[in-house]
């Protein structure tokens, strides 16, 4: 699966529309050419950027909200103001600055090994209580949320369950292929790197001590409001004195990480390595990413292709 940028998708969002400009901090200009074939879109909830891409060009539009350019109107806001017969070529569009990857651990950074469904019938009470959460959440289930909702001994007997789960799922714990080549190529750039999970600290020690990489931040399931909620992006924006559109969500889980990523205003790209979530066209406007691979390798091309990568020394951090 080659990456899959957002601008592949077709309806427009219910936000409105602001002007059309280039993101402060773009350096390097690719060449304009080629034909503008898809229509682009900016996601909601949005403080500052979002990413387009069509044909050859790159775009970069610094709005809240969303809305569908068809490619006439990209055209147009492009070319010159001329009126002569020979229109002038589109002007070379800006890439997005980049100083900061945030992943998610299981299934990102290493192979899912938890068998989350047996987990969830297990806390939840069998099968009848899996499949009724399910329903209500839409084909999803937010155990951490169920849980809070409980009395004490319900909380302590779901979370004894499910530290057994991820206690079997530490003893099988295996580095994702191409992690450790995206972390050097990350570090050889001084590109900051941190990692959000709903693990325990335990889970995260464990990764940073058998794998030899380090995230910083690091946030487990200690630190609260977790993911989809987006203070543990925006915590580690802070901690890094970044704004969040120099930021990239990394994740498997369109419902946490990149909810938290898009509610946050970072870039988004998930990883989908069998498909299960179908085409990016398919996805549901609140939870589409800017980006959709299968790999970690190809979160690298995406990097090099769409963003200029600035070193933290460069923004004086």
């Amino acid at each position: 699966m080659s990456p899959s940028p957002v601008s592949r998708h077709t309806g427009s969002h219910h936000h409105t529309h602001e002007p059309i400009a280039a993101l402060p901090g773009g350096r390097s200009e690719p060449s304009a050419g080629g034909d503008i074939d898809t229509y682009m879109f900016l996601p909601r909830l949005l403080p500052a950027h979002r990413l387009l891409a069509g044909g050859s060009l790159l775009l970069l539009l610094p709005c809240r909200n969303r809305i569908a350019l068809r490619p006439a109107a990209v055209a147009a806001a492009m070319s010159s103001s001329s009126s002569s017969a020979a229109a002038a070529p589109p002007a070379p569009a800006r890439r997005g600055t980049l100083r900061g990857v945030v992943f998610d651990m299981d299934g990102t950074l290493t192979v899912p090994v938890i068998d989350f469904p047996a987990m969830y019938r297990e806390v939840l009470g069998g099968e009848a209580a899996y499949a009724a959460a399910r329903a209500a959440g839409g084909g999803a289930v937010d155990i951490l949320h169920c849980i809070d909702s409980w009395g004490p001994d319900e909380q302590r007997r779901a979370y004894e369950a499910i530290a057994r789960f991820e206690r079997d799922g530490l003893d099988r714990l295996q580095i994702m292929p191409g992690a450790s080549e995206l972390c050097r190529f990350l570090d050889a750039r001084k590109i900051r790197r941190g990692l959000i999970t709903r693990n325990v600290k335990e889970a995260v020690d464990l990764f940073h001590q058998r794998f030899g990489m380090t995230f910083v931040p690091a946030l487990s399931r200690e630190f609260r409001p977790y993911k989809p909620d987006p203070a543990p992006m925006l915590h580690i924006c802070s901690s890094w004195k970044l704004p969040p559109n120099e930021v990239i969500m990394v994740g498997d889980s369109l419902k946490d990480d990149i909810v938290c990523g898009k509610r946050a205003g970072a870039f988004t790209c998930l990883l989908d390595e069998t498909g299960r979530y179908g085409p990016h066209d398919s996805l549901p406007e609140d939870v589409k990413p800017d980006f959709l691979v299968s790999s970690l390798p190809e979160v690298l091309s995406v990097l090099e292709k769409h963003f200029d990568l600035a070193p933290v020394f460069a923004a004086g951090l």
